[in-house]
């Protein structure tokens, strides 16, 4: 399914398909309500930012995508996700395999307490892989893809924890890159990180949307514009604009998403 362009009810940008969509999509924790009835549509190979305050539920958005809200105590989606045409929250869905699929990279990074080639070999062997060659090549071509090789290429087998903490994030990348997920979520993944590094994070994650598709929450309004192809509104779980990036930043079809985006309020 492709779309000419990308309208204020969700519809996905240019010519890219639609490689995810949630059909009026409301999220409770117990008995508050997270999310408001949000229907939107990620474009294939694309960059689509998640902007908004905070608490509006952004982080909550994106976690739909892998079912990570799952993990919550009475946790509660109504509506649709659809990943490929086919909804994500069907009770016969394998949540292991959707998370494979799809990658989550988080706002602080959290290698594990191993080596540098464990930390990106483990969802492999999670997987049950367990041929050494192949290993070593996923590990590696996972790791140039991060835009890390050159800086460990001679310390693979040191802790991970003794990278820098932008180091660390790309680590966190090449680890979600390795099991070959079809989306990758980034929660905030440079708001921890000083403006060197997040340069070097935005510079890779422009790279890798020839790969991936990637759904990026930021508070950072100059980073959605300056590496999103897409940027969504969110303000108290609605879904309030979205356009392709260049209008929401220049031309918003409504007021609350050019006060916001001006800094009068957020």
């Amino acid at each position: 399914m492709k779309m000419n362009s990308i309208l204020s009810n969700g519809k996905a940008v240019g010519q890219n398909k639609t490689k995810l969509r949630t059909e009026a999509v409301s999220l409770y924790y117990g008995r508050f309500q997270a999310l408001r009835n949000i229907s939107l549509e990620i474009p294939e190979r694309a960059i689509t930012a998640i902007i908004g305050p905070s608490g509006c539920g952004k982080s909550s958005f994106i976690r739909l995508f892998n079912r990570m809200n799952d993990l919550i105590p009475y946790s509660r989606v109504e509506g649709k996700v659809i990943l490929d045409g086919e909804d994500i929250y069907d009770p016969d869905i394998d949540v292991v395999t959707l998370r494979s699929r799809i990658g989550m990279v988080f706002q602080k990074p959290n290698p594990f307490p191993k080596s540098i080639f464990e930390n990106v070999a483990y969802g492999l062997r999670v997987k049950g892989i367990k041929d050494r060659a192949f290993i070593e090549e996923r590990v590696e071509t996972s790791i140039k893809r991060a835009a890390l090789w050159d800086e460990v290429k001679d310390r693979m087998h040191e802790s991970a924890l003794g990278l820098s903490g932008g180091q660390q994030q790309r680590l966190c990348i090449a680890r979600a890159m390795a099991v070959e997920p079809e989306v990758l979520l980034m929660d905030e993944p440079a708001s921890a990180l000083d403006p060197i590094a997040t340069q070097k994070i935005e510079e890779l994650i422009n790279e890798l949307k020839k790969r991936y598709t990637i759904i990026i929450v930021t508070h950072n309004m100059q980073q959605a514009a300056r590496i999103s192809d897409v940027t969504a509104f969110f303000y108290l779980g609605r879904l309030i604009e979205v356009d392709k990036t260049e209008e929401i930043f220049t031309r918003p079809s409504l007021q609350q998403t050019s006060d916001y985006i001006t800094g009068r309020f957020g």
